[in-house]
């Protein structure tokens, strides 16, 4: 199960522009339409209710020491039972992916709005049975542990919608993820374009390991992507891909939500 980075440790090199992503702010991000820039510009997210909706995850023996043990990127969609959050299907593929746990808004070792188990996961065909790149997209549904049992994740921090079929670069999005050597998520908003008739991508630096699953959100709160897919999100920090969400996502997605 490859939960460190998005191809593996070396191969997406840790350019973690610290002292520039620091002395930016967020009202240096463009707005996730096609208003004023910079576009291709990344920065340390800023906290608001937007980004509690993105999290990290982690394995469950993580919980009680969560610094420095996150592996991947998921974000809550919307859901008639409030409990679902999308990521990237290598995230977790593996057989103990009931053991891990989604911490949405994490920062800096803290779990602001709770700690979230994972409970099932829905995986495509394309993926279960042959890793098919062009099927790398996963949702799992989630139940609050601790404080937040008992509670729905999306009545505490929202959910965007999931939004199948959308044209590629349509408008600019905002991809928001966290790097596995960063306590804290990052985000760059750029227009997509089309890698391929299965495949976008779009360029933004410092998009490191750990960031598989981070959600492409449009400027209707919509998810129309999810970093992963042509060489699981690809094999340089700077260019980053997702599956086209077509037919197969949408049926998984539909699967996903119906379950109680």
């Amino acid at each position: 199960m490859k939960r460190t980075s998005r191809v593996s440790v070396t191969s997406r090199p840790s350019l973690l522009s610290v002292v520039v992503l620091l002395a930016l702010t967020s009202a240096s991000v463009a707005a996730a339409d096609d208003g004023p820039g910079p576009f291709g510009v990344t920065v340390v997210d800023a906290v608001n209710r937007e980004s509690a909706r993105v999290g990290a995850l982690f394995d469950a023996d993580r919980v009680g020491k969560l610094a420095g043990g996150h592996f991947c990127t998921a974000s809550v969609v919307h859901s008639a039972h409030g409990n679902l959050i999308a990521t990237a299907a290598h995230c977790v593929d593996g057989d103990d992916g009931g053991d891990v746990v989604f911490v949405p808004g994490y920062r800096d070792g803290k779990a602001p709005y709770g700690v979230w188990k994972v409970t099932r996961r829905f995986l495509p065909d394309g993926w279960s049975k042959e890793q098919d790149e062009d099927s790398d997209v996963a949702f799992a549904v989630v139940e609050g542990v601790g404080g937040e049992r008992g509670k729905r994740i999306e009545d505490i921090v929202g959910g965007n919608h999931f939004a199948p079929r959308t044209a590629t670069g349509a408008t600019a999005v905002t991809v928001t993820g966290y790097p596995n050597a960063q306590e804290t998520p990052i985000s760059c908003t750029n227009k997509p374009s089309v890698h391929s008739d299965t495949q976008q991508r779009i360029s933004c630096p410092d998009f490191t390991g750990g960031t598989s699953g981070s959600p492409w959100v449009n400027g209707d709160h919509e998810v129309v992507g999810i970093l992963g897919g042509h060489e699981q999100g690809g094999e340089t920090a700077d260019i980053s891909y997702s599956v086209v969400l077509g037919a197969e996502a949408a049926e998984l997605y539909a699967d996903a939500a119906s379950d109680p």
